[in-house]
Protein backbone atom coordinates (compact mmCIF):
# COMPACT_ATOMS: atom_id res chain seq x y z
CA UNK A 1 0.00 0.00 0.00
CA UNK A 2 1.01 3.30 -0.98
CA UNK A 3 0.26 6.16 0.40
CA UNK A 4 0.91 9.89 0.62
CA UNK A 5 -0.11 12.54 3.05
CA UNK A 6 0.35 16.33 2.62
CA UNK A 7 1.27 18.20 5.45
CA UNK A 8 1.12 21.90 6.40
CA UNK A 9 3.40 23.72 8.92
CA UNK A 10 1.13 26.27 10.59
CA UNK A 11 1.53 28.75 13.44
CA UNK A 12 0.44 28.29 16.95
CA UNK A 13 -3.22 30.19 15.95
CA UNK A 14 -3.45 31.12 20.31
CA UNK A 15 -0.59 33.35 19.74
CA UNK A 16 -0.26 34.22 16.26
CA UNK A 17 -0.77 37.93 14.85
CA UNK A 18 -2.75 39.38 11.85
CA UNK A 19 -1.78 41.85 9.20
CA UNK A 20 -4.88 43.23 9.47
CA UNK A 21 -4.40 45.68 6.49
CA UNK A 22 -2.34 43.37 4.12
CA UNK A 23 -4.86 40.38 4.78
CA UNK A 24 -2.37 37.92 6.04
CA UNK A 25 -1.00 36.11 9.03
CA UNK A 26 1.93 37.00 10.44
CA UNK A 27 3.68 33.74 10.67
CA UNK A 28 6.78 34.95 12.31
CA UNK A 29 4.83 35.93 15.58
CA UNK A 30 4.66 32.46 16.70
CA UNK A 31 5.66 29.30 16.96
CA UNK A 32 5.13 26.29 14.38
CA UNK A 33 3.55 23.38 14.55
CA UNK A 34 2.04 20.18 12.19
CA UNK A 35 -1.29 21.18 11.66
CA UNK A 36 -3.48 18.87 13.87
CA UNK A 37 -5.88 17.43 11.51
CA UNK A 38 -2.91 16.58 9.52
CA UNK A 39 -0.98 14.52 12.71
CA UNK A 40 -4.43 12.42 11.96
CA UNK A 41 -4.46 12.09 8.38
CA UNK A 42 -0.86 11.00 9.00
CA UNK A 43 -1.87 8.42 12.20
CA UNK A 44 -4.26 7.08 9.83
CA UNK A 45 -1.75 6.29 6.51
CA UNK A 46 0.54 4.65 9.27
CA UNK A 47 -2.11 2.88 11.08
CA UNK A 48 -3.01 1.02 7.72
CA UNK A 49 0.79 0.95 7.05
CA UNK A 50 1.16 -1.55 10.44
CA UNK A 51 -1.67 -3.39 9.72
CA UNK A 52 -1.58 -4.17 5.88
CA UNK A 53 1.86 -3.36 4.77
CA UNK A 54 3.45 -0.49 2.69
CA UNK A 55 4.59 2.95 2.30
CA UNK A 56 4.22 6.33 3.94
CA UNK A 57 5.28 9.21 2.46
CA UNK A 58 5.11 12.86 4.28
CA UNK A 59 4.50 16.05 1.99
CA UNK A 60 4.93 19.71 2.32
CA UNK A 61 4.97 23.07 0.64
CA UNK A 62 6.86 25.50 2.12
CA UNK A 63 10.46 27.70 3.40
CA UNK A 64 13.11 25.64 4.61
CA UNK A 65 11.62 25.90 7.89
CA UNK A 66 8.81 23.56 7.37
CA UNK A 67 11.69 20.74 7.12
CA UNK A 68 11.15 20.34 10.76
CA UNK A 69 7.18 19.45 10.71
CA UNK A 70 8.51 16.47 7.93
CA UNK A 71 10.80 15.01 10.21
CA UNK A 72 8.41 15.08 13.09
CA UNK A 73 6.11 13.17 10.59
CA UNK A 74 9.50 10.99 10.43
CA UNK A 75 9.39 10.41 13.35
CA UNK A 76 5.92 9.57 14.13
CA UNK A 77 6.53 6.56 11.51
CA UNK A 78 6.32 8.35 8.21
CA UNK A 79 9.17 6.36 5.64
CA UNK A 80 9.72 9.05 3.67
CA UNK A 81 10.07 12.82 3.21
CA UNK A 82 9.54 15.57 0.45
CA UNK A 83 9.59 19.14 0.90
CA UNK A 84 8.15 21.44 -2.30
CA UNK A 85 10.41 24.85 -1.60
CA UNK A 86 10.76 27.23 -3.78
CA UNK A 87 10.32 31.41 -4.06
CA UNK A 88 8.37 30.73 -7.04
CA UNK A 89 5.73 28.44 -5.06
CA UNK A 90 5.55 31.15 -2.08
CA UNK A 91 1.91 33.09 -2.16
CA UNK A 92 -0.12 30.31 -3.31
CA UNK A 93 -4.08 30.40 -2.86
CA UNK A 94 -5.64 27.09 -1.90
CA UNK A 95 -6.06 26.24 -6.11
CA UNK A 96 -2.15 26.93 -6.92
CA UNK A 97 -1.14 25.07 -3.67
CA UNK A 98 -3.48 21.64 -4.58
CA UNK A 99 -1.93 21.76 -8.11
CA UNK A 100 1.51 22.53 -6.77
CA UNK A 101 1.26 19.36 -4.31
CA UNK A 102 -0.78 17.35 -7.21
CA UNK A 103 2.39 17.95 -9.81
CA UNK A 104 4.67 16.51 -7.14
CA UNK A 105 2.38 13.03 -6.45
CA UNK A 106 2.55 12.68 -10.21
CA UNK A 107 6.61 12.78 -9.73
CA UNK A 108 6.80 10.38 -6.91
CA UNK A 109 4.64 7.97 -8.95
CA UNK A 110 1.85 5.47 -8.58
CA UNK A 111 -0.10 5.36 -5.43
CA UNK A 112 -3.04 3.88 -3.70
CA UNK A 113 -3.94 5.89 -0.83
CA UNK A 114 -3.71 9.67 -0.57
CA UNK A 115 -5.03 10.86 3.04
CA UNK A 116 -5.37 14.79 4.11
CA UNK A 117 -6.47 16.52 6.98
CA UNK A 118 -10.22 18.31 6.75
CA UNK A 119 -8.57 21.51 6.70
CA UNK A 120 -5.97 23.98 8.31
CA UNK A 121 -6.73 25.93 11.54
CA UNK A 122 -4.82 28.96 9.33
CA UNK A 123 -6.96 28.45 6.18
CA UNK A 124 -10.01 26.63 7.50
CA UNK A 125 -10.80 26.62 4.05
CA UNK A 126 -10.90 22.29 3.28
CA UNK A 127 -10.67 22.86 -0.18
CA UNK A 128 -7.07 21.56 -0.42
CA UNK A 129 -7.41 17.97 -0.27
CA UNK A 130 -10.38 17.60 -2.51
CA UNK A 131 -9.07 20.23 -5.22
CA UNK A 132 -5.53 17.63 -5.16
CA UNK A 133 -8.06 14.77 -6.27
CA UNK A 134 -9.44 16.95 -9.06
CA UNK A 135 -6.17 17.61 -10.57
CA UNK A 136 -5.39 13.95 -10.03
CA UNK A 137 -8.93 13.24 -12.16
CA UNK A 138 -8.86 10.42 -9.00
CA UNK A 139 -12.46 9.86 -6.47
CA UNK A 140 -12.20 11.65 -2.72
CA UNK A 141 -14.11 11.08 0.44
CA UNK A 142 -14.36 14.06 2.57
CA UNK A 143 -14.81 13.96 6.53
CA UNK A 144 -14.05 10.51 7.04
CA UNK A 145 -14.26 9.76 10.92
CA UNK A 146 -13.41 5.76 10.69
CA UNK A 147 -11.93 4.02 7.91
CA UNK A 148 -10.85 0.56 6.96
CA UNK A 149 -9.08 -1.12 4.17
CA UNK A 150 -11.01 -4.34 2.72
CA UNK A 151 -8.76 -6.28 0.15
CA UNK A 152 -8.59 -4.11 -2.49
CA UNK A 153 -11.11 -1.27 -2.03
CA UNK A 154 -11.64 1.12 1.71
CA UNK A 155 -15.02 1.81 3.37
CA UNK A 156 -15.57 5.01 5.45
CA UNK A 157 -18.01 6.46 7.21
CA UNK A 158 -18.59 10.44 6.41
CA UNK A 159 -20.18 12.73 9.07
CA UNK A 160 -21.53 15.52 7.62
CA UNK A 161 -24.37 17.99 9.08
CA UNK A 162 -25.47 15.50 11.74
CA UNK A 163 -25.17 12.77 9.16
CA UNK A 164 -23.26 10.08 8.95
CA UNK A 165 -23.06 7.54 5.74
CA UNK A 166 -20.98 4.87 4.67
CA UNK A 167 -18.80 5.15 1.27
CA UNK A 168 -16.63 2.29 -0.06
CA UNK A 169 -14.12 3.21 -3.14
CA UNK A 170 -11.46 1.66 -5.17
CA UNK A 171 -8.09 2.56 -5.45
CA UNK A 172 -6.46 5.43 -6.11
CA UNK A 173 -8.21 7.29 -3.48
CA UNK A 174 -8.13 10.84 -1.64
CA UNK A 175 -9.39 11.07 1.48
CA UNK A 176 -10.20 14.24 3.91
CA UNK A 177 -10.30 12.44 7.69
CA UNK A 178 -11.94 14.66 10.51
CA UNK A 179 -10.17 14.76 14.08
CA UNK A 180 -12.71 11.63 15.51
CA UNK A 181 -11.13 9.26 13.30
CA UNK A 182 -8.24 8.43 15.28
CA UNK A 183 -5.80 9.81 18.42
CA UNK A 184 -2.63 10.60 16.92
CA UNK A 185 0.86 8.89 18.56
CA UNK A 186 3.69 10.93 20.01
CA UNK A 187 6.67 10.25 18.68
CA UNK A 188 9.37 8.59 20.58
CA UNK A 189 12.93 10.28 21.97
CA UNK A 190 14.57 7.73 19.73
CA UNK A 191 12.43 8.09 16.99
CA UNK A 192 13.17 11.57 17.33
CA UNK A 193 16.98 11.06 16.94
CA UNK A 194 16.89 8.90 14.22
CA UNK A 195 14.35 11.08 12.27
CA UNK A 196 17.25 14.53 12.75
CA UNK A 197 19.50 12.16 10.22
CA UNK A 198 17.00 11.15 7.95
CA UNK A 199 16.59 12.63 4.16
CA UNK A 200 14.04 14.69 3.29
CA UNK A 201 14.10 15.47 -0.41
CA UNK A 202 13.53 19.28 -1.35
CA UNK A 203 11.96 19.78 -4.47
CA UNK A 204 11.32 22.97 -6.60
CA UNK A 205 10.32 24.30 -9.82
CA UNK A 206 13.33 22.30 -11.70
CA UNK A 207 12.37 18.75 -9.90
CA UNK A 208 8.98 19.56 -11.22
CA UNK A 209 9.38 20.35 -14.37
CA UNK A 210 7.47 18.46 -16.53
CA UNK A 211 5.01 17.75 -13.88
CA UNK A 212 3.66 20.87 -13.10
CA UNK A 213 2.92 24.31 -15.45
CA UNK A 214 5.03 26.42 -13.25
CA UNK A 215 2.95 29.45 -14.56
CA UNK A 216 0.20 27.84 -12.43
CA UNK A 217 2.02 27.67 -8.89
CA UNK A 218 2.60 30.39 -6.78
CA UNK A 219 1.31 34.01 -6.46
CA UNK A 220 0.81 34.24 -9.99
CA UNK A 221 -1.26 30.65 -10.20
CA UNK A 222 -3.48 32.12 -7.56
CA UNK A 223 -6.71 33.61 -8.85
CA UNK A 224 -7.71 34.61 -4.95
CA UNK A 225 -6.44 37.39 -3.34
CA UNK A 226 -7.13 38.56 0.15
CA UNK A 227 -7.90 42.21 0.64
CA UNK A 228 -8.48 42.52 3.99
CA UNK A 229 -8.53 40.64 7.48
CA UNK A 230 -11.44 41.08 10.08
CA UNK A 231 -10.88 39.58 13.61
CA UNK A 232 -14.12 39.15 15.01
CA UNK A 233 -14.42 40.58 18.57
CA UNK A 234 -15.11 38.24 21.38
CA UNK A 235 -17.88 38.61 23.72
CA UNK A 236 -17.85 37.44 27.59
CA UNK A 237 -20.36 35.45 28.99
CA UNK A 238 -23.39 37.43 30.39
CA UNK A 239 -25.76 36.53 33.17
CA UNK A 240 -29.30 38.14 33.91
CA UNK A 241 -31.37 37.52 37.21
CA UNK A 242 -34.96 37.58 37.29
CA UNK A 243 -36.68 38.87 40.28
CA UNK A 244 -40.27 38.76 39.48
CA UNK A 245 -42.60 35.83 39.83
CA UNK A 246 -41.52 32.08 38.34
CA UNK A 247 -44.65 32.71 35.33
CA UNK A 248 -43.43 36.49 34.96
CA UNK A 249 -39.67 35.10 34.93
CA UNK A 250 -40.74 32.44 32.60
CA UNK A 251 -42.04 34.85 30.11
CA UNK A 252 -38.94 37.19 29.89
CA UNK A 253 -36.63 34.10 29.31
CA UNK A 254 -38.51 33.19 26.47
CA UNK A 255 -38.61 36.86 25.24
CA UNK A 256 -35.03 36.79 25.91
CA UNK A 257 -34.42 33.53 23.88
CA UNK A 258 -37.14 34.66 20.71
CA UNK A 259 -35.27 38.18 20.38
CA UNK A 260 -31.77 36.25 19.94
CA UNK A 261 -33.25 34.19 16.91
CA UNK A 262 -34.84 36.93 15.42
Amino acid sequence: MRIIVPLKQVPDMNQVKFDVEGGRVDRSSAGVEINPFDLHALEAAIQIKENKGGNVTAISMGPRRAESSLRDALARGADNAVLLEDRKFAGADTLATSYTIAGAIQKLGAFDLIICGEKTVDGDTGQVGPEIAEHLNIPHIAYVSWLEVSGETIVARCEMGGRAYTVESAFPVLLTVTKDVNVPRLPGFRNKITARKAAVEIWGTRELSGFADISRCGVRGSPTRVHRVIIPSEENRKGMIFRNTIDEAIAEIADNLLSRLN
